[in-house]
């Protein structure tokens, strides 16, 4: 379960928590789980050492975050270079932290010479960030990502609304997202959650300044999966339940089809089907999910099949092959399945005996 608190309970969190903290020690914290998640993700392509890696540092502490972090990755070995977005605001120890450790601060945006890059940290805006970013911000990250390069955000994309979710112009499409304490609600609600790509908490101690209930909260697969009940030796086929299912009209059958698809797959429940008219699904997807039962007629037969005493002969069924096994296992040269089978495997033919 992921819970996530509006700004102004984290905020008020953050404030409780460093009153009791040294100066400076929640910007460590979180600079540090930052420089082990840029780590994670330069070593799935190559290495720390040696990688080119660009910070777009913007006002406030997430750009001081971003600069401690990029301070640590330089003392790893990294080429740190720093494009700052609002140079009067910077924060001056962070920058200061950066230069002492062999990074590198640019003045202007020369993006032409940045060369190829290994990994984007995206530190422009926080969680007080209002409305898309500016047109000049929106054209350096632009110009940055061209080349597909891996993009970490810092705390939430930057130009995303961190309360409500709301992309109100241009963002950041991130690879990945870092965030502190706890995650905010633009982390887990669209369109904002689909620029924030996967999802890593760094805890900084803030938990015990969090109230109780949360204002959201999302599950996750562990989560669902646990609220299904688990059969044992003594239960029946309901001990998981009925699944109800009101979806699909005349004209718009898959969204039953799907739905009674999707039941059937997972929980393995009885599942049954309600729908606002008549419903016709292709003949493919009847074949595929339904199953009616074959009754027999008043004379005896099946429907679809001769009756007994025609004129015409019924069709025998094929023997089976005398060649084949009546055991054997699947040696297709396509797929290889491996499966044993009492028949021809569906996937190939088995090897002769």
């Amino acid at each position: 379960m992921r819970h996530a608190y509006s700004v102004k309970t984290v905020r008020a969190a953050e404030r409780a928590l460093m009153e009791r903290l040294p100066e400076g020690a929640l910007m460590q914290r979180a600079a540090a789980g930052l420089a082990v998640a840029c780590c994670d993700l330069l070593r799935r392509n190559g290495r720390v050492y040696g990688s080119r890696v660009l910070l777009l540092v913007g006002s406030g502490d997430n750009g001081g975050d971003t600069l401690y972090a990029g301070a640590r990755l330089a003392r790893r070995g990294a080429g740190v270079r720093a494009l700052l977005t609002s140079p009067d605001k910077v924060h001056r120890q962070a920058m200061a932290a950066l230069l002492a450790a062999g990074g590198q601060v640019l003045g202007g945006p020369p993006l032409g010479a940045l060369g190829p890059l290994d990994l984007v940290v995206d530190g422009i805006t926080g969680i007080g960030g209002r409305g898309g970013l500016r047109p000049e911000a929106a054209e350096l990250v632009r110009a940055v990502t061209a080349g597909h390069v891996p993009v970490l955000a810092v705390d939430l994309p930057s130009g995303v609304e961190a309360d409500t979710g709301e992309v109100l112009g241009e963002a950041v499409h991130a690879d990945a997202t870092v965030t502190f304490g706890t995650y905010k609600p633009g982390l887990l609600v669209d369109p904002a959650a689909g620029h924030a790509g996967a999802l890593r908490l760094v805890d900084i101690g803030l938990a015990e300044e969090l109230p109780d209930r949360p204002d959201l909260e999302a599950l996750q697969y562990a989560d669902v999966a646990a609220l299904l009940p688990v059969p044992d030796a003594g239960s029946d086929k309901y001990r998981r339940g009925v699944v109800g299912v009101a979806a699909g009209s005349e004209r718009y059958p898959g969204a039953a089809v799907l739905a009674v698809a999707g039941a059937l797959r997972g929980a393995r429940a009885p599942c049954g089907t309600r729908a606002p008219g008549p419903t016709r699904s292709s003949p493919a997807s009847r074949r595929r999910w339904c199953t009616p039962a074959r009754r027999r007629g008043p004379d005896g037969s099946r429907p679809g099949s001769q009756a007994r005493g025609s004129a015409t002969p019924r069709r025998r069924r094929r023997p089976w092959p005398t060649s084949w096994p009546r055991t054997s296992r699947c040696w297709s040269t396509r797929t290889g399945c491996g499966s044993w089978t009492r028949r021809p495997c569906a996937r190939g033919l088995p090897r002769p005996s």
